[in-house]
C-alpha cells in the first residue's frame, strides 16, 4: 500500500509539473505573477467599439485593422489568423489593449504558406505599445529572429532599432512557441528555446496594448499575459545567455 501511495504521489507531482510545464514556458529574467490574459479564441471575437483616439486610446480587449485600410482577421478552430490585403499590402495588425509595465507574454504563432501576390517577403512581429508608439518587439521571418527597440525615442528618424539577432530557419507552417519577457528597461525574446536580451530606456514606459503584425499572412494561438517579477536567477541566467550571443 506504502509502495502505491508513493507511486501515486510520484504520478500526481510529474502530472501537475506536465500540465504547468505546458502552459508555462521556461523564463529567465522574469517569473510569472498575476494572470492578465488568457485567450484560447475557441469564440468569436468581439472587436473594440470605442472612440479611437490612436495610440492613446486607452482601449480594452481586442482591436484590429479592417478593408480598405488593410487587414484582415478571422478566427477558427482557436486560431486568430490576420491577412494583408492586396489591394494597399499593408500588414494586417490587431492589439490587445491591456495596461502594463514588467509582463511575460506567451503565445504559438505561424507564418502561413499562402501566396505573395507580389509581396516581397513574409514576416510576423509580437509587440508592446505605449501611449506615443511601438515600444520594443519580438521580429519573426524565416531566417529567424530579432527582438528590437522599436521607435528612436519616439519620434526619431530611426526605427525599428536591433537589439539582437539569432539567425535559424523559421518554416512555414508550423507553430513557433513565443516567450516575451519585459521588465524595467530590459527585455528577453525567446522563441523554439533560442532567448535573446537587450536594455533601453524606452522599454520602461508604461504600456497598454499587445500588437500581433502579419506580414502576407500569420497567425496566433494559445495567447496568455501575466504580470512578471524578478527571477533571482536572472543574473547568472543573463551571464549564460551573453556566452551564447
Amino acid at each position: 500500500m506504502m509502495k502505491f501511495a508513493s507511486a501515486l504521489g510520484l504520478f500526481l507531482c510529474l502530472s501537475v509539473l506536465s500540465a504547468r510545464s505546458a502552459d508555462e514556458l521556461p523564463t529567465l529574467m522574469t517569473t510569472r505573477g498575476k494572470l492578465l490574459v488568457d485567450q484560447d479564441f475557441s469564440q468569436p471575437l468581439k472587436p473594440f467599439d470605442g472612440v479611437s483616439k490612436g495610440f492613446a486610446s486607452g482601449f480594452s480587449g481586442w482591436r484590429w485593422n479592417a478593408v480598405p485600410r488593410g487587414g484582415k482577421w478571422a478566427v477558427e478552430n482557436g486560431v486568430f489568423t490576420g491577412r494583408e490585403t492586396t489591394e494597399v499590402k499593408h500588414p494586417a495588425t490587431a492589439s490587445y489593449g491591456v495596461l502594463f509595465k514588467n509582463v511575460v507574454i506567451q503565445c504559438e504563432v505561424r507564418m502561413n504558406n499562402v501566396p505573395l501576390d507580389g509581396r516581397k517577403y513574409r514576416s510576423l512581429s509580437v509587440r508592446t505599445v505605449d501611449a506615443k508608439d511601438y515600444v520594443c518587439s519580438i521580429h519573426m521571418n524565416e531566417g529567424g529572429f530579432r527582438i528590437t527597440k522599436d521607435d528612436n525615442d519616439h519620434g526619431g528618424p530611426d526605427k525599428s532599432v536591433p537589439l539582437g539577432e539569432f539567425k535559424t530557419p523559421l518554416k512555414l507552417d508550423e507553430w513557433h512557441t513565443v516567450v516575451f519577457e519585459v521588465l524595467g528597461e530590459e527585455m528577453v525574446g525567446t522563441v523554439d528555446g533560442h532567448s535573446l536580451t537587450g536594455t533601453h530606456p524606452l522599454i520602461g514606459t508604461d504600456k497598454h496594448s499587445i500588437m500581433f503584425v502579419m506580414g502576407v499572412e500569420g497567425s496566433v494561438r494559445h495567447f496568455k499575459v501575466w504580470e512578471a517579477q524578478l527571477n533571482p536567477e536572472w543574473a547568472k541566467n543573463k551571464a549564460k545567455l551573453m556566452e551564447t550571443e
